[in-house]
């Protein structure tokens, strides 16, 4: 896994920066895709629900989204 990436997103309306691995900010956008939403809806939907920082809730929800186990 290589170092983080930094990019932008909205959130209720206002813009924040989430850094993630590439490995993540690839698995959010194919999450997106194959649910028919934007990254920005899904990000708004983790952050929401949150009680940890965004970035580690997003891998959270990505790893709850693919692991069995985890729900």
């Amino acid at each position: 896994m290589s170092g983080l990436i930094k990019r932008s997103v909205t959130i209720a309306g206002h813009r924040t920066s989430v850094s993630l691995e590439p490995v993540f900010w690839d698995a959010l956008v194919a999450a997106a895709d194959a649910d028919g939403r934007s990254v920005n809806a899904i990000v708004a939907e983790i952050d929401e629900a949150r009680t940890t920082n965004l970035s580690s809730a997003i891998r959270v929800w990505l790893f709850e989204r693919i692991s069995p186990q985890a729900k």
